[in-house]
């Protein structure tokens, strides 16, 4: 069984910034490396706390067998991080997938290339009862550590019960829950579940709505249990938001620390920055649409400041949709200050730019 680093454990319970990483691609769909290992070192440049590859903004599509490219995006991050030689922790998470025999041959896979933990998704398993779905865990968490993960059903996701929550915080080794639910009262059940568990100081919570980013890092969670009072925070996020003007995300998530540690000094200015941070979601995330352009939204901001050079994505019914772009212009003009196109700019120019 891989353990934790104890460097890593601290690091996640600290909080930090982890973007979902995106998938760079050819124009034959192959994959484009020179911008993938790009993207990993931008990831680096901006001082976030770690990637998570492998995930929805990575395209569940790459482990169709046809495409076969879940080994190579894993790799691929894990060596540029290798190479970056940095001289502080830096997480790595593996987006794990599929029925449990397919999820233990992708949670061995990560531990090949030294992923710290295994971003667990239960979408795509209907058939499985939620009992079912805590045995899957416990034999992949056997393999890796795990990131517990309550992915929306609008993109694949499953409604899943407190129960569920209640018992999954048990597993000894989850060391973390990402919360992507995109509601208040699904959110609610994991944080009251996490509460109520035997571990709730053992499981760092992650924000992964990207609706709700900079009031879910703000807001305290308080219980009574056992007639003792319980308070349980989101320490940080793991966001596909945050794939994009990453550097901005930095800076927000040490304004939030900042105002919490100052008795909530300023609370009002970053309560404001999140309903903007919110309506920039709105455009890149597609939310008129149901999330149909989420991954191209991200895409083609990354294409803008010369990340990627196209927004292709393995599906091909994956694109930008009737609107989206002149959504995302529209937010890109109203907050300039939330967005990292100075430093992108600059971070490219000392690199050798891929064509």
């Amino acid at each position: 069984m891989k353990k934790l680093p104890a460097a890593i454990h601290e690091l996640l319970f600290r909080g930090t910034v982890i973007p979902a990483h995106p998938l760079a691609l050819n124009d034959d769909l192959t994959i484009d490396e020179d911008r993938q290992k790009l993207l990993t070192r931008y990831y680096i440049a901006c001082n976030a706390g770690g990637i998570a590859v492998g995930v929805h903004t990575t395209q569940f599509e790459i482990r169709d067998p046809r495409k076969n490219l879940l080994e190579p995006v894993l790799r691929i991050a894990s060596e540029e991080v290798q190479n970056a030689k940095l001289e502080r922790p830096f997480l790595k998470v593996a987006g794990i997938c599929g029925s449990t025999d397919v999820a233990l041959k992708e949670a061995e896979l990560a531990v090949k290339y030294d992923y710290h933990l295994g971003l667990l998704s239960n979408g795509g398993l209907s058939t499985y009862s939620e009992a079912q779905l805590i045995k899957r865990a416990e034999a992949v968490a056997a393999v890796i550590p795990l990131f517990g993960f309550y992915l929306q059903p609008a993109v694949g996701g499953r409604k899943l019960s407190y129960e569920f929550w209640r018992d999954f915080a048990e597993i000894p080794d989850v060391h973390a829950i990402k919360v992507a639910a995109f509601n208040r009262y699904q959110t609610l059940d994991v944080v009251r579940a996490v509460c109520n568990s035997s571990r709730r100081n053992e499981i760092a919570l992650y924000t992964g709505n990207d609706d709700n980013i900079i009031a879910d890092l703000l807001t305290p969670h308080r219980f009574t249990i056992d007639g003792q009072e319980i308070e349980k925070r989101f320490t940080g996020g793991l966001l596909g938001h945050w794939a994009v003007w990453t550097k901005k995300a930095v800076e927000l998530l040490d304004e939030v620390k900042k105002c919490i540690a100052d008795n909530y000094a300023g609370v009002e200015a970053l309560l404001l920055k999140g309903v903007q941070v919110t309506d920039m979601n709105a455009a890149i995330f597609d939310a008129q649409h149901m999330y149909h352009g989420c991954i191209s939204g991200i895409h083609e901001v990354l294409r803008q400041q010369g990340l990627l050079k196209n927004i292709l994505c393995l599906n091909p019914e994956e694109n930008l949709s009737e609107g989206q772009a002149a959504e995302i212009e529209r937010i890109i003009k109203a907050y300039p200050f939330l967005t990292d196109d100075d430093f992108v700019k600059a971070f490219i120019k000392v690199l050798p730019t891929p064509k």
